[in-house]
Parts: C-alpha cells; structure tokens; sequence
C-alpha cells in the first residue's frame, strides 16, 4: 500500500524515504554520536548539533530489553514442543519398557518462586509497553535557534567543526522555509522510527506539502501482540492461558493506535509541520475473496496543536484517535476491518 510519491528509495532495515525532484543536497555531521544506558537499563542515543547546544534524543523501547522474549507467536512453539513430544512418543512404543528408576520416584524439585515472578513481571512489562509506545517520543529540536548569524563561540573557519555548523546552519534554514528536499534529508539522516523497527513495522514516509507529512506503516501484529496471557498462581507456578478473542483484538487496538500516536509525536518533534497523516496497514481477511490481503486499516490526519493538548501519560490510545476523527473499523470479535485513507 504505498503512498505514491514522486520517487522512493530503501534505507534499509525496513525504512523506506520518499524524495522529491532535487533529491537531498546535504548531510548531517556525525560528530557528537553517544549512546548511554541507564542503571534501569534504558539505552538513549543522543545526537548533538555542534556549536548549538541542541541535541537531539533517542530511547530504546521495552522490547528491546527483554532479548526478544515475544518475537513471535506462542502458538508456533507450543506446534513445536507438540511434534517433539511426539517423535518421543513413537521412539518409546519402538523401545521395550524400563523399569522405573529410582529418579522416577523422587519429588518434583521446588518451585522456583521469585524465577516465575519475574517471568510473569516481564510478559505484564511487555504488554504494558505496546499499549504505551505513545508516552515517550523524541526531544524536539529547535530549528530557529540553529539558524545563527554569526559564528559560534569556539569554532575556527576551515576547521571540520566549522564545515559541520555550516551544513548544518544552511539545512535549518532550508527546514524553516519548508523545503521538502530539506526534510527529507533530516529524516535520512535522523531515522526517527528505527527504535518503532523493534515492534516489527516497516515505514514509507513522504509529503508534496511542506505542511505536512505522511507516513505509512506496517502493523505486523502477529510478531507484536501475545495471543496468550502468564499469571502467577497460589502455589506458585506459572499459569498460561490463551486470550480471548475480544482480549487480543483489544490489546491489538490499543498497540496499532498507541504506535500512531507516537509516529505523529515524533515527526511533530523532528520537523516544523502543522498536520501528521498517519496510515496503519496489516494483512486483513477479504470476504469477497476468502484471501488475507494487505489493506489499511487505521488512518488518520493529526493536529500539530490538537495533540499537543493531550496528556499522553492518561489517555486510551484508542479513544484519542478516535477523538482526533481517525478512521478506524474495529470490532472486538473480529479485530480490524479495512478503511479508506483520510
């Protein structure tokens, strides 16, 4: 479902960028790259624009820290572990019996209480996290203050810190006066949703309005959203339980908005652009032709001002969008059906 723009390129690891005519003229300095990690495990990545002060932020998500823990579907191992138990099966029917050995009789070992407390910690983490990807975003930068006069205190004509502010001072006013070559360079540059990659969505950004920006991404729900639960019982032990449908589209409503939202924030704090469209496409069922096809299914214009007004800490994904006027077919039998885009 692309967005039809005049030329699109691959950046790789699922990024794709959408150029106009001219193409991007200019590059970023690397200078001033660092990543830190903090004691809670929370990696930032922080570009800084030389002679400036400004700087530019980045912070993993939850996913990240848990080594990949909800990669995929529960139901695939379970097949798994299912064809094991059953080459097992087929090996001990070709075997004459044991007799019971003395291993056998003894108790199962103590459960491990405080191991199965921070597994069942680390599914409500993670869950928690795809219904909250909107509460962080990155930190806005400040073009007008990177447009200088005169020289920066400290730097020396010739030098290469001197030729990074000069590319760096010509890209900010070219991104003031709205030249889309100019920001598409900055997202080029800048990749301001790699750390969404995590969650398994590929993204195609563009716009012919120095207004606005679209962006258009894959949800890839199946890799995201558990269709299963973990509780803790009284003895114990780790209880597993599959989700109900109404469960899991839920959670799969509140992830696909959630993600919205953040795409909107962080293109707000990337770039000088009034409106956001955002567009969330998945694999939905066609009844016309029994086929699961690529289709949109939440899109949605954002507000600069309107959004900003929200208090990201409280609200429901979900009714925000709705809210903010998306355009969203969503049941909690069925999940989501398909839309046409705003």
């Amino acid at each position: 479902m692309g967005l039809n723009f005049r030329k699109s390129i691959s950046l790789g690891h699922g990024l794709k960028l959408n150029l106009s005519k001219g193409g991007p003229s200019v590059s970023f300095g690397k200078k001033g790259l660092r990543q830190t990690i903090s004691a809670t495990g929370r990696s930032t990545t922080t570009v800084g624009i030389p002679g400036t002060g400004v700087y530019y932020s980045k912070q993993k998500n939850l996913k990240s820290l848990f080594g990949g823990l909800f990669g995929g579907k529960k139901s695939s191992e379970k097949e798994e572990k299912a064809s094991k138990k059953g080459s097992k099966a087929e090996k001990a029917e070709a075997e004459p019996k044991k007799k019971e050995t003395k291993a056998a009789k003894e108790p199962k070992a103590a459960v491990n209480l405080e191991e199965n407390k921070k597994k069942v910690e680390t599914y409500e983490a993670y869950v928690d996290s795809i219904k909250s990807v909107h509460k962080i975003c990155d930190d806005k930068i400040d073009w007008e203050g990177l447009s200088t006069d005169g020289l920066p205190a400290g730097i020396k004509i010739g030098t290469e810190a001197y030729n990074e502010w000069k590319t760096l001072n010509e890209l900010s006013l070219k991104v003031i006066e709205g030249d889309i070559d100019a920001y598409l360079t900055v997202i080029d540059e800048m990749h301001p949703f790699d750390d969404l990659l995590e969650y398994g969505s590929n993204f195609e950004v563009g716009t012919d309005d120095p207004t606005e920006m679209s962006v258009e991404f894959e949800v890839k729900s199946e890799k995201v959203v558990p269709d299963y639960s973990l509780s803790l019982l009284a003895s114990g032990e780790v209880s597993e339980k599959p989700l109900s449908k109404s469960a899991y589209y839920e959670l799969m409503q509140d992830y696909v908005c959630s993600t919205a939202i953040r795409v909107a924030r962080d293109t707000f704090a990337l770039l000088p652009v009034k409106t956001c469209k955002v567009h969330a496409v998945d694999k939905v069922l066609n009844s016309a032709t029994g086929n699961e096809e690529e289709m949109t299914i939440l899109s949605v214009a954002i507000d600069k001002d309107r959004l900003a007004g929200i208090n990201m800490d409280r609200i429901d994904p979900s009714d925000a969008l709705e809210a903010l006027g998306c355009k969203m077919s969503f049941k909690k039998t069925s999940g989501f059906g398909s839309v046409n885009r705003v």
